[in-house]
């Protein structure tokens, strides 16, 4: 049989593949947002999501890569698929993260663990979620800075690359302790940062 007669199975098995790995995601996001990252098995999830031991290893090979499929397909669904606007500053592009993580605790932890694994040797697909995440938003919040200081709402003379680092030091940070202890002053500690780096000029009377 000409090769050319076999591509459509084999298109379609490929596409019933991607469809059931998806499918497994979809289901591991819930188990996860509920339960958190609670290091076990992947024999343990495969039970509780509701698959074999060797369907979860063939799709994502281990814990790990699974774990970072897991959050990484969460925060894409994160957002309602419109981009935030540059002008909101990044204290309050934080503010709307915290709120968001209140509701899915179990994903807050989830990440957690992979940022502390990401330090550990041995967990290489964690140590490049990790790395790669931070150079991303840290790009993306050092542009939110640039525009809101040629907006003049923030301060002029700091490096908008060493307040993206802030910034995200803060987010995580504050989401470490709110995970420990709800009653931790997050807002109280953004509202602090945003009158550390907002423009002094900005509130004062035209002369």
């Amino acid at each position: 049989m000409p090769d050319g007669e076999r591509q459509p199975a084999v298109r379609g098995s490929y596409a019933k593949g991607v469809a059931r790995r998806q499918e497994i995601l979809d289901r591991a996001i819930e188990v996860f947002a509920r339960r958190g990252s609670d290091r076990t098995s992947l024999r343990a999830i495969a039970e509780e999501v509701g698959v074999t031991h060797a369907a979860l290893t063939h799709y994502f090979g281990s814990l790990e890569e699974l774990l970072v499929e897991v959050y990484r397909e969460s925060e894409r669904r994160g957002g309602d698929g419109v981009p935030v606007p540059l002008d909101v500053t990044p204290t309050e592009l934080v503010r709307r993260w915290s709120d968001a993580n209140h509701e899915v605790q179990g994903l807050v932890q989830l990440y957690s663990t992979l940022v502390a694994s990401a330090l550990e040797e041995g967990h290489p697909a964690a140590r490049r979620f990790a790395t790669e995440r931070f150079a991303r938003v840290r790009s993306e919040i050092a542009e939110r800075v640039r525009h809101n200081q040629s907006a003049g709402r923030i301060r002029a003379d700091v490096d908008p690359v060493a307040v993206a680092a802030l910034v995200v030091a803060a987010s995580d940070g504050l989401q470490t302790q709110w995970l420990l202890d709800a009653d931790a002053p997050q807002d109280a500690a953004l509202s602090l940062l945003d009158q550390l780096l907002s423009n002094p000029a900005a509130g004062r009377p035209s002369a």
